[in-house]
């Protein structure tokens, strides 16, 4: 099939009932070819045609109202999603709940480089990442719908060990997205905020004798790219749909920092409003060490690159993202999965390679359940059904853990008048619960592996002691321990014999010298890893 230029709506007509479309890009719009699954969900309520279709995408694709694949979420047109979050697409995840489609959220990761693997033609993915959680299926496979019955994901024996195997998917059609196409359908990626795993994708799509859909914001005369900033072939695409008002994120038109076009000064990155976040990101970012390599994960985490750009020290670690952005200073929001000043842009799938190869000195990571084991929920919870993304193939591998998050959510109010914690208003959830509503983190096997884990909030940080409970290390000035804490915990953990106050710094307006913290733990005695508040 000779690449052909068509419209949205033309290239709409070769999604057939039951199809599976393995859908590119990330998060808040990063690389989505928005306007091609919105054209197959217009022509659905024209036509009531498709229907039954599968959708597979590693990444949460939407604006967390009603694009990207919020746009399929009409009964009868989709079946079965397959993805690492759900939170990006409230309409989807609702139909979750509600089990009118069958849905599994997988890790991150494993989808990634699964796409990889049917690329090749090999059998699946065998990975140790999802063991010991809710996607191990002696757990629940990564279903988050009673309907969703089938096993897509096996546990495996090979050389002595536990694994588990993913099983691949056969996709009809693929939609991706890049910035330019010439003649010949090459396409080059200039503009994008990430390259995913757009070739992969591609490949597996071709090797499987599917169509490859590729939606861009302009065309080039055949020759004029340069060879090297060809992300995806034209020997693997079909078809290429042009979008001349394609926006680079649902957020933001074109952002010149996002494609690395230019590097922005650190006055120009927003810092943090002094509340609950600020002080959680900053006791967090104490746990820096220069030349450190981290990740942070969304929610609270993505806080930690804010304030290190506020103290003038991005330079001195290195921060990532699983979209594939090494170094920088990655953006936050909506925007969460694009960078700004990175070093490097990378597919994703190597960056997961990196990931769980153990290559990260430090992950910082949110929580919204802890039980008294230190295990950890941040995929199903209350009446929301989330998604792992990234989190277990990054907390699963890290040398050392950092989970983030506000000790009590719902409603909670907080001030610091000299420094001192008052309590205007107490939140309505607890956290630190008996009983986990779905396991994304396994304490015990952490535990078994050795790795290090501290779960910090606003009034108190906590570690893994060494009886593999939760042990109580810090609480912050002005907290009363039993009334503020431990009464808006399910259970009672360990209290470290040394209890400490948290760094008085934390909670006053002003810097906290992190610039000059991480100057003192690169030439401390105790070596890497050393705490910088100690």
């Amino acid at each position: 099939m000779a690449m052909r230029v068509l419209s949205a709506d033309e290239a709409a007509l070769l999604v057939e009932s039951g199809d599976t479309l393995l859908i590119g890009g990330s998060g808040g719009g990063h690389a989505v070819p928005d306007t091609l699954i919105a054209a197959v969900a217009e022509r659905f309520l024209k036509e009531g045609a498709p229907r039954g279709i599968t959708t597979v995408h590693p990444v949460g694709l939407g604006d967390r109202k009603t694009r990207g694949v919020g746009h399929l979420a009409h009964d009868g047109l989709l079946k079965r999603v397959v993805c690492g979050t759900l939170v990006d697409s409230p309409p989807v995840e609702k139909m979750a709940l509600e089990d009118r489609v069958e849905a599994y959220t997988l890790p991150q990761g494993a989808l990634s480089q699964l796409t990889r693997e049917m690329a090749s033609g090999r059998p699946g993915l065998v990975t140790h990442v999802g063991l010991n959680t809710f996607i191990d299926p002696r757990l629940g496979g990564g279903r988050q719908s009673p309907s969703a019955t089938e096993d897509l994901v096996e546990v495996v024996e090979l050389a002595g060990r536990e694994w588990l195997f993913y099983k691949p998917f056969v996709p009809n059609i693929a939609f991706l997205r890049g910035t330019t196409a010439d003649e010949d359908g090459n396409i080059s990626m200039e503009q994008e905020a990430i390259f995913g795993e757009m070739i992969s994708m591609a490949q597996a799509t071709k090797r499987a004798g599917g169509i490859v859909i590729v939606q861009v914001k302009r065309l080039a005369r055949r020759g004029t790219l340069n060879p090297k900033m060809v992300k995806i072939p034209g020997i693997l695409v079909d078809v290429v749909v042009v979008d001349p008002g394609q926006m680079q994120t649902y957020v933001s038109d074109y952002n010149p920092a996002y494609a690395g076009e230019l590097k922005i000064p650190l006055s120009a990155i927003t810092p943090l409003p002094f509340d609950p976040r600020k002080v959680i990101a900053r006791r967090a970012a104490l746990e820096l060490y220069a030349g450190a390599v981290c990740n942070l994960g969304s929610g609270i985490s993505t806080g930690i690159a804010t304030v290190a750009a506020e103290e003038g020290c991005l330079d001195a670690i290195t921060l990532t993202n699983e979209q594939g952005l090494i170094g920088g200073a990655p953006a936050s929001g909506n925007e969460v999965g694009a960078s700004r000043n990175f070093h490097a842009m990378i597919d994703q799938p190597y960056q997961f390679d990196f990931y769980d190869g153990g290559g990260l000195d430090i992950a910082f990571l949110s929580f919204a359940e802890v039980d008294a084991q230190g295990s950890v929920n941040v995929s199903r919870f209350s009446d929301r059904i989330i998604g792992p993304g990234g989190f277990i193939n990054i907390s699963q591998n890290a040398k050392k853990v950092v989970f983030s998050g506000t000790f009590t959510s719902g409603g909670l109010d907080m001030t610091w008048p000299d420094g001192q914690t008052v309590i205007r208003r107490e939140g309505r959830d607890l956290k630190f619960v008996d009983r986990l509503q779905q396991l994304t983190y396994s304490g015990a096997y952490a535990a078994g592996i050795g790795q290090e884990a501290l779960y910090v909030t606003e009034r108190a940080v906590f570690r893994r002691g060494a009886s593999g409970r939760l042990e109580l290390i810090e609480i912050a000035p002005g907290i009363d321990l039993e009334r503020d804490v431990l009464a808006h915990m399910e259970f009672r953990p360990d209290i470290a014999g040394d209890l400490r106050p948290m760094d008085a710094a934390l909670f006053l307006p002003q810097s906290i010298g992190l610039e000059q913290r991480l100057a003192v733990s690169q030439r401390s005695p105790r070596g890497p890893g050393a705490r910088l508040s100690a």
